[in-house]
């Protein structure tokens, strides 16, 4: 039985974000909670001093987070407790913080409102867009990371019932997989953060690797050395695209197309495109 490895938890993309807030931007105070049915569940902090953030629920509408939430962009205050834009229910929990000024970023999935970043400050006073620049963009990294989170789980769950000993998987799972790892890699090249990238990296092997069929090793994409272009031109011909079709999906020019698939087909020892796609799956660089 092959296991369908799954991605990351909640808690770990929030640590992820967390961390990432408190080392790309000058806010010593950090922490994040998961959106769920209007309320907002703190579950990582990074450098507090006294445990007042613990077990943070935030609710809809109300204190600086909940406004967001609800708003649906960023609010800011540079003087937490004297701030009249916003409810005081969870003065405790801040204030016993010692922060002062404070940051609420929601990130934002299709439109909906799926987690809230905080970061937050010791003392009262404006922030500059060279402080909030990145926090905004560590929102929109945790944003990229849960579509691509969600794209993955459910297409490992539509394929997961299929799932038996080799061959792994039926014929329906097999294209849907294969599908889901074009479009991954697509999704990816669209990332310029290269620690997100190597991490998308990561679920991109397991895919190749869940439709391994036993009759040769499975092999790293190093192991031949195909440029990622070129596995991806290779990836797209698996699906039965043209070369035009190919072009247009990935923005390449088409006798670009031609010489990826020509090089591809030359290191892997294959006289034709399907050969060249057969032996990338026996060896695990495609699905």
């Amino acid at each position: 039985m092959v296991a369908l490895t799954r991605t990351q938890s909640d808690a770990q993309l929030l640590s992820r974000a967390v961390g990432d807030i408190t080392r790309r931007t000058s806010f010593p105070v950090s922490f994040a909670g998961m959106h769920r049915n209007g309320t907002v569940d703190v579950l990582s902090i990074a450098g507090a001093r006294t445990r007042s953030l613990d077990g943070l629920v935030v609710r809809s509408m109300r204190g600086l987070g909940g406004k967001a939430l609800v708003e649906k962009r960023p609010r800011l205050t540079g003087d937490y407790g004297a701030a009249q834009s916003i409810t005081h229910d969870y003065d405790r929990a801040v204030l016993g913080e010692g922060i002062g000024t404070l940051l609420a970023v929601p990130v934002m999935v299709g439109g909906e409102c799926r987690a809230v970043l905080y970061a937050g400050s010791r003392t009262v006073g404006g922030v500059g867009d060279a402080v909030l620049g990145p926090a905004f963009r560590v929102a929109e990294e945790f944003a990229t990371e849960l579509r691509i989170r969600d794209e993955v789980e459910r297409r490992l769950e539509e394929i997961s019932p299929a799932v038996s000993d080799p061959p792994a998987l039926a014929p329906f799972a097999q294209e849907e997989l294969r599908e889901s790892y074009v479009e991954l890699r697509r999704i990816a090249a669209t990332v310029s953060d290269a620690g997100l990238r190597a991490r998308l990296a990561t679920v991109e092997d397991r895919l190749a690797a869940l439709s391994a069929d036993g009759r040769a090793p499975i092999l790293s994409l190093d192991d031949v050395h195909l440029s990622p272009r070129e596995v991806d031109v290779l990836a797209c011909a698996a699906l039965g695209s043209t070369n035009s079709e190919i072009a247009a999906s990935l923005s390449l020019k088409e006798g670009t197309v031609k010489s990826y698939l020509s090089s591809a087909m030359s290191k892997l020892d294959a006289s034709t495109r399907h050969s060249a796609v057969t032996k990338a799956r026996r060896v695990g660089i495609l699905p």
